[in-house]
């Protein structure tokens, strides 16, 4: 008998009744990565306006402060460029912590009992190094396969896209042996055959409403963040459970 997949509008569903009355706890949980942003916005205009200034005070003379200011604006980029990468690991980390947490509470039907804990849920010593790790593998994979052509990256990353879930769901059920990353990896690609679409209708259902959050500043991300990360979780859960 073929299994019976929800609709874009039965998860999304499960999530609204989830967070019915939660909604405080599901704004908290997603704060952080939501205020990172905010402030990684904000840093690049500031930057972008910096620039500007120096561009238009520049002169064609170049004097021995102007090459030392040169210099040292190559460093800056080079050390800017390194801290964007680790910040941005970080900043997958704690969304990947919190797509767990949205994971279990679907699961559960229970409201975690600290936002912030959750949240860094990744940076304990269970799930760390299997999360980043299988995280490094899924983008040297992808990035491999986008170099043939685009359109397999983009197919790819499709087909690694619950890679993550899998290992945690390893790591919860398996504490005394090693995971396999690989394996988490070949996992996702078999269980998402056939289902690669339905995720892409699936986050394109959104656009309406990123437009919407866009429009107030991204104000609007403090709902739309936990209502998307846990329909995300919603879509793994439905496959597997």
């Amino acid at each position: 008998m073929k299994q019976q997949y929800k609709t874009r509008a039965e998860l999304k569903r499960e999530v609204k009744d989830l967070y019915r009355g939660n909604w405080g706890m599901a704004i908290k949980l997603n704060l952080v990565p939501v205020i990172i942003s905010i402030l990684a916005a904000f840093v690049l205009i500031i930057v972008g306006i910096m620039g500007i200034i120096s561009m238009s005070m520049a002169t064609t003379d170049l004097s021995a402060a102007d090459i030392l200011f040169a210099t040292s604006s190559v460093f800056t980029v080079i050390g800017s460029f390194f801290s964007s990468a680790i910040g941005g690991i970080i900043m997958v980390l704690i969304s990947t912590g919190i797509l767990f947490t949205s994971l279990n509470w679907l699961r559960t039907q229970q409201k975690p009992d600290g936002a912030l804990k959750n949240a860094f849920a990744v940076f304990s010593g269970k799930y760390f190094v299997g999360t980043l790790l299988t995280y490094i593998l899924v983008r040297i994979f992808t990035f491999l396969w986008t170099l043939l052509f685009i359109i397999p990256g983009i197919i790819k990353q499709y087909a690694y896209s619950q890679a993550l879930y899998i290992f945690k769901d390893a790591a919860d059920n398996d504490n005394n042996t090693n995971v396999s990353y690989f394996d988490c990896i070949t996992k996702s690609r078999q269980l998402m055959v056939g289902h690669k679409w339905r995720l892409f209708v699936l986050q394109l259902s959104f656009i309406g409403w990123d437009i919407l959050a866009s429009l107030t500043f991204g104000i609007g991300n403090l709902w739309l963040t936990p209502y998307k990360n846990a329909t995300y979780a919603a879509f793994y859960k439905d496959l597997v459970d």
